[in-house]
C-alpha cells in the first residue's frame, strides 16, 4: 500500500495546554486506520486540523503526496477528506435528502432539482441496502439512525478519506457489524479509513494499523497483530490496568425503589422493577427497546401516563425533574451536549448547577463553597483542564462526559440512574468511574445503569433486566449472564 495522508511535527496550544506537541504520523491508502489515546491526548485535535475546522500552530500536511494547507472543512472535502463527528448535528427539521445534500444541492439553471436530489439519495440508499425514505424529516431518526446517515453522507462526497470519531457510539451490535461490512466494501475499493474510538475489541476486529497519542505526544504506530489488549492499554495509559470492572460484594438489601407498571408514549408500554439499597442494576436491550424513555420518565422527563413509584415504601409522584431530585433520585442523561450540560457557561458552572440550592444561606449564594466542591469533585473524575473557569465546550468529549457525572455526583444522591455512563470515554477513566460507582455503592447509593456494552454491563451490573418493545422481558442474576441470555431475550418478549 501506498501512503496517502503525512502528518508532520503538528503542534496545536491553547491557553494553558499543549494539545499537540511535534506529531508526526502517516496513513496508508484503503487500510482501517485506529487513533487511540485517553480522553485529552489529542485524537479530536488532530483530526479536527485534518478537516481544516482549526489550523495547526506548526507542522505540515501531504495529502496524496502534495503538501497543502486545509483552512477549513470546504477545503477538506475538495481534496476528498470528509469528517464524521462524535456529536450528531444534522438539521432536524429537514428531510433526510436535504440533509444529505445541504450546502450541494442539485440545481437545474438557478433552481434547485428536487427529484435529481430525492433520486441520487434513493440510489445512494439502495446501493448500501438502507431502508431510510430520502422525504422523511430527521427529527424521527433514532440517535443510531441519525448515526448511520452522518456515515452516508460522508460516504456521498466520493472521499479518499474518512474520519469516523466514535462512530459505534450509538449503534447496537447488528449496526455496528453493518458499519463495519461497510468499512470492508470501502477499503476494497482504496478508501483509507481513520477511526477515532475507545473501544479497544472492535478495534482488533476492523483496524490493519493502531497510532496511540498520550497527552498530546506521539507514542508510536503498530500493525494490528503485533498488539494485544494489555500491551494497546498500556501504550494508551502509561501504564498496566489488569482489570477495568473493580470488584464487587452485593449481599443484597432492602429495597428502596419500586416502580409499577409505568406506562408513556409508545417506547414504554408497561414497566415494573424494584431496586435496592447498594445495588448497580443493568438495563439492557437493543436501541428502541424503551430503556431510556423508561428512565426518563422516572426522573420525570417525560410525564407517565400511569402506574406508580415508591421510595423506602411510602408513594412518591414524580412530575419533573425538580420532583425526582427532592426524593433523592439523579440521572446522567444520554446525550451530554442536548441535555446535559449548558455550553456556554464554565466547568464550575456546570458542575454545581443542580446542587445550588443546598451551597446558599438565606437564598444567598455561597460561592467559595460552590467552587471548592466543585473542584474537588472535578478533580476526583481526572477532568482534563487547565482551568475549571473555562468554558465547558472547550472540553473533550470524554471530559464533558465526567463533568456530568460529577455534577450529579454533587448531589448526594440516594438513587443515580446513568444512561451510557461511559460513552467516549477511555480505558483509564472507565475504570476509574466504576471504581467511583463501586465506593458510591458502598456508601449505600443504589445505581441504575443503562449501557449497550456488554462487557460493561456485565461486568458492574448485579441483575440486568432485559427491555424489548417497552417492556421488560427478562431478568437475570449475577452468574447468570451471557451475552447470549441477553440477545435473546433483547430479540423477543417472552410471554
Amino acid at each position: 500500500m501506498s501512503e496517502i495522508l503525512a502528518m508532520e511535527h503538528i503542534t496545536k496550544t491553547y491557553p494553558g495546554v499543549k494539545a499537540l506537541d511535534n506529531v508526526s504520523v502517516s496513513f496508508e491508502q484503503g487500510e482501517v486506520h485506529a487513533v487511540m489515546g485517553e480522553n485529552g491526548a489529542g485524537k479530536s485535535t488532530l483530526m479536527k486540523i485534518l478537516n481544516g475546522m482549526f489550523p495547526a500552530d506548526s507542522g505540515e500536511i501531504r495529502f496524496n503526496g502534495q503538501k497543502t494547507i486545509i483552512r477549513s472543512p470546504r477545503d477538506a472535502i475538495g481534496l476528498g477528506i470528509a469528517m464524521i463527528h462524535q456529536e450528531l448535528n444534522p438539521i432536524k427539521d429537514l428531510t433526510i435528502a436535504e440533509n444529505m445534500f445541504v450546502g450541494r444541492y442539485p440545481k437545474k439553471g438557478c433552481v434547485v432539482n428536487w427529484a435529481e436530489m430525492y433520486s441520487q439519495c434513493r440510489k445512494l440508499f439502495e446501493h448500501w441496502k438502507v431502508d431510510f425514505n430520502p422525504r422523511q424529516k430527521v427529527r424521527s431518526l433514532s440517535t443510531a439512525e441519525t448515526q448511520m446517515l452522518e456515515i452516508l453522507k460522508a460516504i456521498s462526497y466520493d472521499a479518499k478519506l474518512i474520519i469516523m470519531d466514535e462512530p459505534t457510539s450509538a449503534i447496537t451490535e447488528r449496526e455496528v457489524q453493518k458499519l463495519f461490512s461497510f468499512i470492508e466494501e470501502l477499503k476494497s475499493k482504496g478508501i483509507t479509513i481513520i477511526i477515532i474510538t475507545h473501544k479497544i475489541d472492535e478495534v482488533f476486529q476492523v483496524a490493519d494499523r493502531v497510532s496511540v497519542l498520550r497527552d498530546g505526544t506521539y507514542i508510536g504506530t503498530k500493525p494490528i497483530g503485533e498488539l494485544d489488549h494489555d500491551r494497546l492499554i498500556s501504550m494508551m495509559v502509561g501504564r498496566e490496568i489488569s482489570n477495568v470492572h473493580p470488584s464487587r460484594s452485593f449481599q443484597g438489601g432492602e429495597a428502596v425503589l419500586k416502580v409499577n407498571h409505568l406506562r408513556c408514549g409508545k417506547k414504554v408500554k408497561d414497566v415494573s422493577f424494584e431496586l435496592y439499597k447498594g445495588e448497580i442494576l443493568g438495563f439492557a436491550g437493543i436501541v428502541g427497546a424503551g430503556r431510556t424513555e423508561s428512565l426518563r420518565c422516572l426522573f420525570g422527563l417525560d410525564r407517565a401516563e400511569s402506574g406508580t413509584v415508591e421510595m423506602a415504601g411510602r408513594q412518591v409522584h414524580i412530575q419533573c425533574p425538580r420532583d425526582a431530585m427532592k426524593h433523592g433520585i439523579a440521572m446522567v442523561t444520554e446525550n451530554r451536549k442536548e441535555d446535559g450540560l449548558v455550553l456556554c457557561r464554565s466547568i464550575l458552572e456546570n458542575t454545581v448547577l443542580p446542587s445550588t440550592y443546598r451551597n446558599s444561606r438565606h437564598g444567598v449564594l455561597q460561592k467559595h463553597i460552590e467552587a471548592g466542591a466543585a473542584v474537588e469533585m472535578c478533580q476526583k473524575l481526572r477532568v482534563k483542564t487547565p482551568s475549571y473557569e473555562n468554558l465547558v465546550n472547550q472540553l473533550s468529549g470524554g471530559n464533558q462526559q465526567k463533568v456530568i457525572i460529577a455534577k450529579w455526583l454533587m448531589t448526594s444522591p440516594k438513587v443515580l440512574i446513568l444512561d451510557e455512563p461511559t460513552r467516549g470515554i477511555d480505558v483509564g477513566a472507565k475504570s476509574e468511574i466504576y471504581q467511583i460507582m463501586n465506593e458510591l455503592t458502598e456508601q449505600g447509593v443504589s445505581i441504575i445503569m443503562i449501557s449497550s456494552d456488554m462487557e460493561e454491563i456485565m461486568g458492574m451490573a448485579d441483575r440486568i433486566l432485559v427491555m424489548c418493545e417497552g417492556q421488560i422481558s427478562g431478568e437475570l442474576h449475577k452468574g447468570e449472564y451471557t451475552q447470549e441470555k441477553i440477545l435473546e431475550y433483547a430479540a423477543e418478549v417472552r410471554k
